[in-house]
C-alpha cells in the first residue's frame, strides 16, 4: 500500500475517534451548563442570544388615511406615491378631506 492511502486510512480512522470524542464530551458540557443556568436562572437574553430576525417580507403596515378626495368618483388618495390621474396637475387645495 502507498503512503498516501496509508495516511488517508489513518486520517479516516482519527476523524472517527475525533468524532466520537466530541460526541461524549458534549453531552458532558451541555449538561454542565443546563446546571450552571438552572442554579444561577439565567435566560437566553443574560447569555447574548436574541431572538433571531424573522425573514422574509416584513408584516404590512396599516395604510395611511386618506387626506385627498375625488368628489365625483369618491376616490381617495393618501398624499404619498404617485398622484392619481384625478388630482395630477391640479390644485390639491380642492380636495382635502375636511377633518370635521
Amino acid at each position: 500500500m502507498s503512503q498516501y492511502a496509508d495516511l488517508k486510512a489513518q486520517i479516516a480512522r482519527l476523524q472517527a475517534e475525533a468524532d466520537e470524542a466530541r460526541r461524549h464530551e458534549v453531552g458532558n458540557v451541555i449538561a454542565e451548563i443546563r446546571q450552571k443556568i438552572a442554579e444561577y436562572g439565567l435566560s437566553a437574553n443574560d447569555l447574548g442570544f436574541v431572538e433571531a430576525a424573522r425573514r422574509g417580507r416584513p408584516p404590512k403596515k396599516t395604510p395611511l388615511p386618506a387626506k385627498y378626495q375625488d368628489p365625483k368618483s369618491g376616490s381617495t388618495w393618501s398624499g404619498r406615491g404617485k398622484p392619481p390621474k384625478w388630482i395630477a396637475g391640479k390644485n390639491r387645495e380642492r380636495f382635502l378631506i375636511s377633518e370635521a
